[in-house]
């Protein structure tokens, strides 16, 4: 059957309408209004047909409304956003990958995994944007088979054409088509059945039914075995094409936004905010950031219904109107701070925005009318996962942001951060210089955190001093030594904590993980006289406490086996303490080395001072693994410890950090306590031993 008409049919062809005949039973169209400029602009707009309507509508609702009544203002704000929307508006992607990973390479210093995580996600994105659509023409005549395959070659699809069904299920075992517009009525397999078989074998393939049969019984039959779309004969070549490239938009959108959102989490200061500004300018896409914290009321992201007065839609519809293209990135900033009371979620509306499924429709209460959002490229940052909700937890793909090592903060300090703050102060290289001897005196004294927050803050306060110093004495070049930084800056607030020169007993070292990275702490153990009393100080939080208590156990399960008298706590106290006792402590990380400092208690035997462990504690004596690996390495190696004691299932981890992280240290991985206790616990005779 002919999509323009079948030969010898008894069906007659329709023969367009001459330009001067005129319906009979057709009313004509009222002629809008003369100076009517605002219903002008909103048929000339482009509008989407359902907004089309809705604007029409309320554009009629206007003509009947007394201009000087509240209702006449409140429909002409609604029409303005409506015409100021960028429904059909899409800034083209600049897709090239050498491109982006030289933006991303000169906006931030180290962070190769995340870098490389946004490539992969650009590169995907590149490569289903290359792929040409693929349609099948189905139809049992040449002529319109040939017709067909010229105009969609035009519109740059790749075009097979069959005579029937057989011969098209064959053609999609060869290569399955994004889109199959087949007639109904052919030889051997008709279109029916076609559809049937494409509906079991390629259910995400598009499909659109044509016949010149066209009736409603034929429509709701094609409809309910699964047909996307059905058009009568003769057919409407504009209305084809548009039904075509609306079915591929759909079909990419379930390909390449099936995906997760990207959700970068992370210390404060490690430059989140701005690796999401270099994707946008790596896409050549518009930026937007809206920060969340504090949020309450979802009202503020899905807007007010326009019941109420001064109602205005959501911050994520104004973002989209400000940036004027329907397709920018959005940050969406501090996730984790919206907040979750007993009034409601402010996060729940997040749902929808992120969900690719849903959010092709998203419906905004001021505009009550769907707006599409599967083109935005949403990215979330937040400084932990752990507070946000499992179901919006679920749709985010979360890229952690590791801290940086002291030679990154150096480089970054001394090409970036030091000369762009010399220049926002009016100093420049030639009056004053830093060398990297002293940048690395300001990192280690002044700053104690995983990112560069702080530090920024000290360049800064340190550019200050320096310009005052320069114009007050009138002096020339300026090179800024240690001596001279203490003298600005004072005395540095911060000492990293060394570890002991000589073995002792009772006394271990463990690496703990803070926000602020990786640090070193050190666990004391006394026994004396008394009734079975475990005593735990030091702001110790309740899975610590658990920890000590199952290190006890432990002890005593395990007497034997260590040539523990069995009756040791029958009659004494145990005393177990963990410095810096203003700062609250929480974690299991220090079960092993409360372990062994207990061990070596009630041994005797000192515990290597170069030895520090990390690792939770089983009852059973098993050592189970814990996070936070990369940043205690780190710390390992700036108290001078030489050898780290790491569970058997962090072994992976390790591989994965960096070369510079583990010179210098020798590891070694436990599955038992006692392969614990034999690496850090000296023999008793010769307690000075260094291997």
């Amino acid at each position: 059957m002919g999509w323009f008409g079948k030969r010898g049919s008894s069906r007659p062809v329709e023969e367009p309408p001459s330009r001067d005949a005129v319906p009979v039973s057709a009313p004509a169209k009222p002629a809008p209004k003369p100076h009517d400029p605002l219903r002008e602009q909103v048929e000339s707009a482009g509008l989407p047909p359902e907004i089309l309507d809705a604007a029409r509508g309320e554009c009629d609702r206007l003509e009947s409304v007394d201009p000087a009544s509240p209702e006449y203002a409140i429909s002409l704000n609604f029409l303005e956003v409506i015409l100021s929307l960028p429904w059909n508006n899409v800034t083209r992607d600049n897709l090239d990958i050498n491109r982006a990973e030289q933006v991303l390479g000169a906006r931030h210093h180290g962070l190769r995994k995340v870098k490389d995580r946004v490539l992969e996600f650009l590169a995907v994105k590149s490569l289903c944007a290359r792929r040409n659509p693929r349609i099948l023409l189905v139809d049992d005549e040449l002529i319109a088979r040939e017709n067909l395959t010229i105009v969609f070659e035009a519109d740059g699809f790749e075009v097979e054409a069959v005579g029937n069904g057989l011969e098209a299920v064959a053609a999609m075992e060869r290569e399955p088509a994004n889109i199959v517009v087949s007639d109904l009525k052919m030889e051997g397999m008709d279109g029916m059945e076609l559809l049937q078989v494409l509906r079991k074998r390629w259910p995400d393939t598009k499909v659109i039914m044509i016949t010149g049969y066209a009736t409603v019984k034929t429509a709701v039959d094609a409809m309910r075995q699964g047909a996307d779309q059905y058009l009568g004969k003769p057919v409407n070549l504009t209305k084809l094409r548009s039904l075509v490239a609306e079915l591929w938009e759909q079909s990419l959108r379930a390909q390449h936004l099936r995906g997760f959102v990207l959700c970068f989490t992370g210390p404060p200061g490690m430059g989140k905010t701005s690796i999401g500004r270099a994707i946008a300018e790596a896409l050549g896409r518009k930026f937007m950031r809206l920060s969340l914290a504090g949020l309450r009321d979802e009202a503020e992201l899905r807007g007010h219904r326009r019941t109420y007065v001064g109602a205005m839609p959501g911050r994520i519809i104004q973002g989209i109107r400000k940036a004027g293209t329907r397709n920018p990135v959005i940050m969406l900033d501090e996730v984790d701070k919206a907040v979750q009371d007993f009034q409601g979620d402010a996060t729940a509306v997040l749902l929808e925005m992120l969900d690719a499924e849903q959010n092709h429709a998203f419906v905004d209460h001021y505009l009550g009318l769907p707006f599409d959002l599967s083109n935005v490229l949403f990215i979330c940052t937040a400084n932990g996962v752990e507070r946000l909700p499992a179901p919006l937890r679920d749709r985010l793909e979360v890229i952690e942001f590791p801290s940086y090592t002291p030679a990154e903060k150096r480089s970054i300090a001394t090409q970036y951060l030091i000369p762009d703050l010399l220049r926002q102060h009016g100093l420049d290289d030639r009056l004053v210089s830093v060398p990297e001897e002293t940048a690395g005196a300001l990192i280690a004294g002044y700053t104690r955190e995983a990112g560069l927050r702080g530090l920024r803050q000290q360049v800064a306060s340190l550019c200050r001093k320096l310009a005052k110093l320069v114009l007050a004495e009138d002096l020339g070049a300026v090179t800024v030594d240690v001596p001279m930084l203490h003298e600005l800056l004072g005395a540095p607030p911060f000492a990293s904590t060394p570890a002991q020169t000589r073995p002792k007993v009772g006394l271990a070292t463990s690496l703990v993980w803070t926000d602020n990275g990786g640090e070193i702490i050190f666990v004391e153990a006394a026994r004396m006289q008394g009734s079975k009393q475990l005593i735990l100080t030091g702001s110790l939080g309740e899975v610590l406490r658990e920890s000590a208590q199952t290190a006890l156990s432990y002890c005593r399960s395990h007497a034997d086996l260590f040539g523990i008298d069995p009756d040791f706590y029958a009659v004494s106290d145990i005393h177990v303490h963990i410095p810096a006792g203003a700062v609250p402590k929480e974690g299991p990380s220090a079960g092993v080395a409360i372990t062994i400092a207990l061990l070596s208690l009630l041994t005797g035997r000192p515990v290597r001072q170069d030895v520090a462990s990390t690792g939770e504690l089983s009852l059973l004596g098993e050592v189970l693994s814990v996070g936070g690996v990369r940043e205690k390495l780190m710390a390992a190696r700036a108290a001078g410890i030489t050898v780290v004691v790491l569970p058997k299932g962090c072994e992976g981890m390790v591989r994965s950090v960096e070369d510079e992280v583990l010179e210098g240290l020798d590891i070694r991985f436990v599955s038992t306590m006692e392969e614990a206790a034999g690496v850090a616990l000296c023999d008793a005779a010769t307690p000075d031993r260094s291997a």
